[in-house]
């Protein structure tokens, strides 16, 4: 369980709205990808603001209420395409998982130190695509509008984004503000595929770019709250963090 636990440490399904449909009025159109995307680009300060980040640290407390368990993450982001991501657990320890352009690798207590193959390795790419913001159709080849869906209060256009290699997941944005609030599918691990539901909330302008400071994220068997602390556009950030130990 404690694997589990550090493994799935990840930045990284309400019901149809049918209240129109009730009350006679007619459902709006449905808007295209693009038309989704560009609006998701707009909300979050417009494509020459995301093009002017290079790098992004991000660092915020974990918190799994199920087990009583705290810790503290960072998450290292850097052009192109380069992630390092460290969790440390209370009573577990430290686990970092990174990608380096064409290594993606995890150190953890009990599992050591393993590089990533197959569909976590395409996972590992997927995650580290930067700006993914920007990317999201070469993180998702197949992009398709389903529909609308209510999340809370909020009404949200739902994309079907199927990558080149693993599970399609479903993302969520709000039809209002356009901002992506909800993200399904499935992270791949050595222990095979587990369904994964992540929720952004609480956006906040950094330098320009809204950057979520509240994530959500559920799985079968458990519950994990990020809170974000502290977000860094361009900070200098050495390659050599993001290669596999020993290599």
């Amino acid at each position: 369980m404690k694997r589990t636990l550090a493994a799935v440490v990840v930045l990284f399904v309400a019901c149809l709205a049918t209240s129109a449909a009730h009350s006679g009025a007619q459902t709006p159109a449905l808007p295209t990808v693009d038309q989704v995307l560009e609006k998701y680009v707009t909300a979050l300060g417009g494509r020459a603001a995301l093009e002017k980040v290079t790098s992004v640290r991000t660092q915020g407390t974990v918190e799994i209420p199920d087990f009583q368990i705290t810790g503290t993450i960072e998450i290292v982001q850097k052009a192109p395409d380069r992630m390092l991501q460290t969790v440390n657990l209370s009573g577990i320890g430290l686990q970092r998982e990174g990608f380096d352009g064409t290594v993606g690798w995890s150190e953890e207590p009990q599992a050591g130190l393993r590089q990533k193959a197959g569909a976590e390795l395409a996972d590992a790419k997927r995650g580290a695509l930067f700006p993914r913001e920007l990317k999201l159709k070469q993180q998702y080849p197949t992009m398709a509008v389903t529909g609308r869906e209510r999340i809370g209060e909020r009404d949200t256009i739902v994309i079907l984004g199927t990558p080149a290699e693993g599970t399609p997941a479903k993302l969520y944005f709000d039809a209002a503000s356009g901002l992506l609030v909800r993200q399904s599918g499935s992270r791949n691990g050595p222990e095979g595929a587990i369904p994964i539901e992540v929720t952004l909330d609480d956006y906040r302008d950094v330098s320009g770019v809204k950057r979520p400071h509240l994530i959500r994220q559920s799985n079968p068997q458990f519950a994990v709250t990020v809170k974000v602390t502290s977000v860094k556009h361009n900070d200098p950030v050495d390659d050599a963090i993001f290669k596999k130990p020993g290599l």
